[in-house]
């Protein structure tokens, strides 16, 4: 909760792939309270009562993937919802004739969008949520230390850019900033 919740005040972007990350992790830990607290909150250089607080976050997380059936695959309604509120976001900015950059970073990802989601039989995905699984799949690439194609790493680059440009737009919007 600690981490998530500086994310979440700081990167809108960075919030989601740290929560399909610690989706993961939970699935690693098969869910189990317990284990989790012993074997992953316990690593944490902070407070009995930050630790207390992150393993009951966690363990309800846990009690949300059980009940959403998401202990295998998939993302929680939570994460989904705010890729919800970030398509909104995204097509109000398609639609701005003030976010001309937007638009054209949008149409320079888009064929790699289409592409990645032929790959990974993600048609019925949104497309945000088609970018951040791509953004999210290469990150493990990357810590596996495994080699990123040349292609990938150019889809990589445009998708990053569009996301990255989306993020700021959600501060700017947030902060009461942002032009449309």
């Amino acid at each position: 909760m600690k981490i998530a919740k500086q994310l979440k005040d700081t990167n809108i972007a960075e919030y989601v792939l740290y929560m399909f990350q610690l989706e993961d992790t939970l699935r690693a830990y098969d869910c189990d309270a317990e284990r989790i607290a012993d074997e992953y909150v316990a690593r944490f250089d902070w407070s009995v009562e930050e630790k207390q607080a992150e393993e009951e976050w966690l363990t309800w997380l846990c009690l949300m993937m059980r009940q959403e059936g998401k202990t295998k695959s998939g993302h929680l309604q939570s994460n989904l919802g705010t890729i919800s509120l970030l398509t909104d976001l995204h097509h109000q900015l398609l639609d701005s004739p003030k976010q001309a950059f937007y638009t054209a970073a949008y149409y320079k990802a888009l064929p790699f969008i289409v592409e990645y989601r032929h790959k990974s039989h993600g048609e019925n995905e949104a497309e945000l949520v088609n970018c951040f699984d791509m953004l999210y799949a290469v990150m493990l690439l990357r810590l596996q230390k495994r080699e990123i194609s040349k292609g990938t790493s150019e889809a990589l680059a445009a998708v990053s850019r569009l996301i990255a440009l989306l993020a700021d737009a959600w501060r700017q919007e947030r902060d009461g900033e942002l032009e449309l």
